[in-house]
């Protein structure tokens, strides 16, 4: 419960509310994804997914292994005898060897289309 702010302008008091802050709003930008039942069969079937579908999902992947992590220290803070200490560092070895493997696929993507746009 929030109690009003009280301020005094000389011999008069005042009442004065604080103000309300909302949280911040970030867009989703899955959500404004297209979707049908063929991009959902390719989904299913990884033979014919599609480059960006691969990403995504390659992406998605490497975000549960970044998240890991934390979840593990979250559940040893409530929980200290659930969690082995050398879980939290093997998920978090496994978290950096994610997002460094991923820099290197990025460097390499962006190295070859840099090559092919040179070349014309």
């Amino acid at each position: 419960m929030a109690f009003p702010l009280i301020s005094s302008t000389s011999s008069m008091y005042t009442v004065v509310q604080p103000p309300v802050v909302e949280p911040p709003r970030v867009e989703n930008f899955r959500a404004r994804m297209e979707s049908s039942s063929e991009m959902i069969d390719n989904a299913v079937r990884p033979e014919t997914a599609s480059f960006e579908q691969t990403l995504l999902r390659a992406f998605d992947a490497m975000n549960a292994q970044q998240m890991q992590p934390a979840k593990l220290a979250e559940q040893m803070i409530v929980e200290p005898d659930s969690v082995d200490p050398h879980d939290i560092t093997i998920a978090m070895s496994q978290a950096n060897l994610s997002i460094r493997l991923a820099q290197t696929v990025i460097d390499r993507v962006v190295r070859g289309w840099t090559e092919i746009t040179n070349v014309r």
